[in-house]
């Protein structure tokens, strides 16, 4: 039953009997009403001041005395300034919650629209492992592939691996001269880790080396003519570290030469570069698995690194591009106010931009997608208004629907990361961090005193999982946010496992419900709502169009926060009224009520990739 297309319809209607005017639905704004206001739906009159030539609370009135008259469903109604509130009777929400728990499992799950959808997500670099950041980026685009399929989007889920450039080559340099000829199993450490861990030697090395050259006589000449421009010193030599790595450094000339070699096909280099990463993607195998994410397709950048150079020429002969004098390829992008953007190098070599532009074809190419979204830092912001704004001129059947869920970073309470410096929180650690301080939270719990030990850890990880999980989902992607892994387990804050609380205190009222017969059928019998029944209805009614915007805007958090109210609410609607000592047509209504709602719960939390404990 649509109330809300019901409603639309009588305003629709009222308008034109009150007022002789014609509006369309669509038109009509309108939402749930605020708690502290009687009311169901609220209907916003503001926008008939013209036609009406009547204040909105005279306007307010009017339509409210039409739709009580004409609507079966509004019972009463109110006005406050410009906004309508709408009673919607009781056999509604009735028969709402009737229909609706026989198929509780899917409800809000939409059909197929037809349209299919790419999401890029984690997309990391193979020479150090996933840390918080890319916790976020992958959560996000989980949680973001889960909504859009709940929506009716057929879901490709895919991500772009970095396993090539200077950085890889320095992790292999610093493996050569520090590593022994270790591995991940004779050092047992995991293989993202490992490699990682020679990374960070060689920013050691590097580092150190830098700070002994700036001492030469020849490092004191350059800054002396710095000095003269009125740079100081400290701030000289941190500027030109890059111009140092280029131009002086012996080992940025060593991880440089190895780059050649490896583009180069040298046989010995690209044996080295490929047993490195398959070390690591055995770690990040392990990893993805740890927190419960997949992938339909990998791309991998030294397989991509070269495309997108035939489209350059070809949109050269449609004046996309243009060639400067020392033959660099580039694009005006300044009528969109983007400057203007080089594709391609004076040597002929392509830039990242380059790369995307053909990326972005063969994964059209793959899977003839309509969207693709990319899950990727909001440090990207512009190269992405680049990519999509070249794709447009090129006139790429799918540029419209080029999408960048950009996302701030992740700090937290010690202050921001650093991965040069080896003061990044891996994603290994952080999860094990929240997963121990749910068991710390959980241990005394007499839930679970009777549980084997697997069964014990299982419910820790969900708890932990789910923790670490809605804390960060929890935030609009854009904002920038800290995470606390002692406030994300709070039983009594704004978690996941707050939320998952709630859950299994409905999933034992179900238990006791069968154990104790609950005739059913009385449901049907009860006509006169709760307050704190009438709110868990409207909430649950809200869900299915919930999912929708979720997918529409991408933006997790509304799911999110969403769950976290609703099991508010169950909250104030366990403390407000009995369940088992009321009376039979009241009790069968509350547990069916209560079974919608854990349902509700269940299915909004996977939709965030969160697993829900039958006890804790």
């Amino acid at each position: 039953m649509d109330i809300i297309g019901i409603i639309q319809e009588g305003v629709v209607k009222g308008v034109e009997s009150l007022y002789g005017a014609s509006i369309s639905a669509d038109s009509i704004s309108m939402n749930a009403t605020r708690s502290e206001f009687e009311g169901d739906f609220t209907v916003v009159v503001f926008p008939y001041t013209k036609m009406a030539r009547k204040k909105p609370e005279d306007i307010g009135q009017e339509l409210g005395q039409y739709l009580q008259e004409h609507v079966q469903q509004v019972t009463k109604f109110n006005v406050i300034k410009g906004f309508l509130n709408l009673v919607i009777e009781d056999s509604f929400w009735q028969q709402f919650l009737l229909e609706t728990v026989t198929d509780s499992d899917q409800f809000g799950i939409a059909p197929s629209n037809g349209k299919k959808v790419m999401v890029e997500y984690s997309s990391p670099n193979t020479n150090k492992p996933l840390h918080l950041g890319h916790i976020r980026n992958i959560l996000l685009g989980w949680s973001s592939y889960k909504i859009l399929e709940a929506a009716g989007y057929e879901v490709v889920r895919t991500q772009i691996v970095n396993d090539r450039g200077i950085a890889i080559c320095k992790s292999m340099l610093a493996w050569l001269r520090f590593g022994d000829g270790q591995t991940p199993t004779s050092s047992g450490i995991k293989g993202d880790h490992f490699v990682g861990k020679f990374y960070v030697k060689f920013e050691q090395a590097f580092k150190e080396e830098y700070k002994e050259w700036q001492a030469t006589e020849k490092a004191q000449a350059i800054l002396a003519e710095k000095a003269k421009e009125g740079q100081d010193e400290s701030a000289f030599f941190k500027a030109f570290k890059n111009t140092y790595f280029n131009e002086h450094s012996e080992i940025g000339q060593e991880a440089r030469a190895m780059l050649i070699r490896w583009e180069a096909g040298e046989e010995e280099t690209v044996k080295l570069w490929k047993q490195m990463n398959d070390w690591v993607y055995e770690g990040f195998n392990t990893t993805y698995e740890n927190l419960g994410v997949a992938f339909d397709k990998l791309y991998y950048e030294s397989d991509t690194y070269l495309l997108g150079k035939s489209t350059i020429e070809e949109g050269m002969a449609k004046d996309v591009f243009y060639k400067k004098e020392d033959g660099s390829v580039w694009i005006d992008l300044t009528e969109a106010k983007l400057d203007h953007k080089i594709v391609l190098r004076k040597d002929g070599t392509s830039v990242y931009l380059t790369q995307d532009i053909g990326t972005a074809q063969l994964r059209y190419q793959d899977f003839g997608v309509e969207r693709m979204i990319y899950v990727v830092a909001d440090e990207q912001n512009y190269h992405f208004q680049v990519l999509f704004e070249t794709m447009k001129r090129l006139g790429e059947p799918y540029a419209d629907g080029l999408y960048h869920l950009n996302y701030g970073m992740v700090d937290l309470p010690t202050g921001k990361m650093k991965s040069r410096e080896g003061t990044v929180v891996d994603a290994d650690d952080l999860m094990a961090e929240v997963i121990a301080e749910a068991e710390a939270a959980s241990k005394d719990s007499s839930e679970i005193s009777g549980f084997t030990e697997e069964q014990r850890k299982d419910i820790f990880r969900k708890i932990g999982l789910a923790a670490l999980k809605f804390h960060i989902i929890k935030v609009q992607p854009q904002k920038r946010m800290v995470f606390d892994p002692k406030e994300s387990v709070d039983l009594q804050g704004q978690t996941g496992p707050y939320i998952q609380y709630s859950y299994v205190r409905i999933n034992g009222v179900g238990k006791r419900a069968e154990r104790e017969g609950v005739s059913w059928e009385q449901a049907q019998n009860y006509t006169s709502l709760e307050p704190t029944e009438r709110d868990l209805l409207r909430s649950l009614y809200e869900f299915p169009d919930l999912i929708q915007e979720a997918a529409a805007d991408l933006d997790p958090s509304s799911i999110a926060n969403f769950c976290y109210a609703l099991a508010k609410s169950y909250s104030k609607f366990w403390h407000d009224v009995s369940i088992f000592d009321a009376e039979e047509s009241a009790k069968a209504f509350r547990l069916l009520l209560s079974k919608l709602v854990g349902s509700v719960l269940k299915n909004g939390m996977d939709l965030l990739g969160i697993e829900m404990p039958e006890r804790m």
